[in-house]
C-alpha cells in the first residue's frame, strides 16, 4: 500500500519582537501586544520560550503573564495569579479542566530576541503550539 501525503501549506509567519531574553528571567512572564491581541510570553526555568492569550477565561482578565511559572509532572504551565487555573504551555489546556484552553502562538529567540509568530488569516485559536 502506498502511503498518501497530505500537501504542505505555506502560510505566511509575521513575527513581532517581544523583548530581548536577558530582560525576561526564568519562570517568569511578559505581556506583550502581538498583531492587536494581548500575548502572554513565558521563559521556562530550562530555557524554554512559550507564548499564550494573556486572557484567562476563568477570571475574564488579562492576567496570565502575571502568572506562576512551573511545571507539573513534565509538563510546563502557567498558573492565573487570580483563580489559579493552571494552563498548559505548550498547548495552552487547562490542566484542570481540559474542555478550556487559550490560544498558543509560535515563540522563536534570533539574535537575543524573542519574537512571537502570527500567520495571516488564521484565528488565535489555531496559531499552533509554541515551540522552544
Amino acid at each position: 500500500m502506498t502511503p498518501t501525503t497530505t500537501p504542505a501549506t505555506t502560510a505566511t509567519t509575521t513575527w513581532t519582537p517581544v523583548c530581548a531574553t536577558d530582560r525576561l528571567g526564568r519562570e517568569r512572564g511578559v505581556a506583550a501586544l502581538v498583531a492587536g491581541r494581548a500575548v502572554a510570553v513565558f521563559r521556562t526555568y530550562d530555557d524554554e520560550w512559550f507564548a499564550l492569550d494573556n486572557h484567562c477565561p476563568f477570571a475574564r482578565a488579562s492576567v496570565l503573564a502575571r502568572g506562576i511559572v512551573g511545571t507539573r509532572g513534565d509538563v510546563p504551565f502557567v498558573a492565573s495569579p487570580m483563580l489559579k487555573q493552571p494552563f498548559g504551555l505548550r498547548d495552552g489546556v487547562c490542566l484542570d479542566d481540559p474542555d478550556v484552553r487559550v490560544a498558543t502562538y509560535p515563540v522563536r529567540v534570533v539574535d537575543g530576541v524573542v519574537e512571537v509568530g502570527t500567520v495571516a488569516g488564521t484565528p488565535p485559536e489555531t496559531q499552533g503550539v509554541a515551540a522552544p
